[in-house]
């Protein structure tokens, strides 16, 4: 049965939609950006139903400022208190509970990673995560495509025929091809925040799925960072696992994706 709860975050009340179940695991998921905790085209919800269907209890929450929840939203770097206040709310409601398994993509793979020492997860599963400090967005909020992702791109239509024609046929832009390829080829070092991301993830002992879509915007510039020395240390630790999958869909809406999400995560979930 699901039913709507509030709990207390430093004096704001937050609002979440707890699911039961009587599995001796639960799952806790974070919503990234400023989603409500339905997620990005209601997946996150989609995720608690499939998952309570199977008996695990499973909390979603909006964090301050966000949704149903009062107090003012600090962005994800100020959301280490609303993730605690959140595995506090999951033990009162589920007691019986003996491992909890914690789920965000994005941003709120991003906190999971930076706040989680502490708090009793047993298991982290990180989507998608997001490095691209704020500084480096547009003045828009807009944020700015890595080198990694602008490679990407134009490797996909190098490979296809029609962009020889169009090049032949004068329909591209070489003066914005050559800009883009002028991009495509700088050396962009890891974020300040890809760094303090490794540094957190390398003290600890808590197992760690990182899930990648492959051909995503957010994914590949993770894993431009993933391959640089800041993250050497991580790959060697025997308690942290990647694994991805050929898809573009950042939040795992296409039919193949979302149930290759499900699989690996039903996996962590199982132990």
């Amino acid at each position: 049965m699901r039913r709507m709860i509030s709990f207390d975050c430093e004096g704001a009340m937050l609002a979440g939609s707890f699911d039961e179940g009587t599995q001796s695991a639960a799952l806790l998921i974070v919503s990234g950006g400023n989603e409500i905790r339905c997620g990005a085209h209601a997946g996150q919800a989609a995720m608690a139903a499939h998952f309570a269907a199977l008996g695990y209890p499973v909390l979603r929450y909006d964090r301050r400022g966000i949704g149903d929840s009062e107090g003012d939203n600090a962005g994800f770097e100020g959301s280490a208190a609303d993730i605690a206040a959140a595995v506090t709310a999951l033990r009162q409601n589920a007691p019986g509970v003996a491992r909890i398994v914690a789920f965000g993509n994005c941003d709120a793979a991003s906190a999971l990673a930076l706040f989680h020492a502490g708090l009793g997860f047993d298991h982290l599963v990180l989507a998608n995560p997001w490095v691209i400090e704020a500084q480096e967005q547009k003045d828009d909020a807009t944020p700015a495509p890595s080198a990694a992702a602008i490679r990407a791109r134009y490797w996909a239509r190098l490979k296809n025929p029609r962009s020889i024609i169009d090049l032949f046929s004068g329909k591209i832009n070489l003066r914005k091809l050559a800009g883009g390829l002028a991009r495509a080829a700088q050396s962009q070092a890891p974020s300040g925040l890809a760094a303090r991301m490794a540094e957190a993830l390398t003290a600890s002992n808590t197992p760690v799925a990182l899930l990648i879509a492959e051909r995503d915007t957010t994914a590949l510039a993770f894993m431009a960072d993933w391959k640089s020395p800041v993250f050497a240390q991580v790959r060697q630790r025997s308690n942290v696992a990647l694994a991805s999958i050929d898809s573009a869909s950042h939040s795992f809406a296409e039919a193949n994706a979302k149930a290759w999400l499900f699989d690996r995560l039903g996996f962590v979930l199982r132990g």
